[in-house]
């Protein structure tokens, strides 16, 4: 897999000014929400689906609005902060999702709706898996589900889902690496190795 791209410093820039402008000005918080609103919400429909996803992602918003004031850009970016709080409103929904997936492993795989399965299973792993990568996801820990999901479907980096979660890189990557071999395992072994492969940052 091609290195994961560079963060963009001048969006990272512009999102922490608006945050902290937002502090004194509570309308500022609106670029927030039109930068970053449709990929929050589409990972949420990923993991839930789209009822769901409208909740979470309003949840979402609306947490991070009440909680600007302890936003520090020195601790990293806003659009990792943002995929952290939807990932915990998501944990509520813990046995929804899991449901979810075992859904869609009863599913056949010609009427899987796009955007969800043939996501995961093009960035999850090198093969098409289907129903069976759906039942393999609903079988993992939530610790190592999060952790998956936020580099497969966010497409974010070690680091920054360590700081999406406030977990340690090192964490991150044993959560991964462990992630990988229980999916792995749960399709046969018939599959190669998971596409997300990268180093730590």
């Amino acid at each position: 897999m091609a290195p994961h791209p560079p963060p963009d410093v001048s969006a990272d820039a512009a999102d922490a000014e608006a945050i902290v402008r937002s502090r004194r000005d509570p309308a500022a918080f609106t670029e927030i929400f039109h930068r970053h609103f449709a990929a929050i919400h589409g990972y949420a429909a990923r993991r839930l689906g789209v009822d769901a996803a409208d909740d979470i992602a309003a949840e979402t918003f609306l947490a991070a609005f009440r909680k600007r004031g302890r936003f520090d850009p020195a601790r990293g970016s806003v659009r990792p902060w943002l995929y952290g709080i939807a990932t915990r409103l998501i944990g509520l929904h813990r046995r929804a999702e899991g449901r979810r997936f075992r859904a869609l492993a009863r599913t056949p795989a010609d009427h899987f709706e796009d955007g969800h399965e043939e996501l995961v299973t093009a960035r999850v792993t090198a093969g098409g898996a289907g129903a069976e990568l759906a039942d393999a996801l609903a079988g993992l820990p939530r610790g190592d589900r999060d952790v998956l999901l936020l580099v497969a479907l966010a497409d974010l980096s070690y680091e920054e889902v360590g700081q999406a979660l406030g977990l340690k890189t090192g964490t991150v990557a044993s959560r991964l690496h462990r992630a990988r071999r229980r999916l792995r395992e749960s399709l046969g072994g018939t599959h190669r190795a998971l596409m997300v492969e990268e180093s730590p940052a």
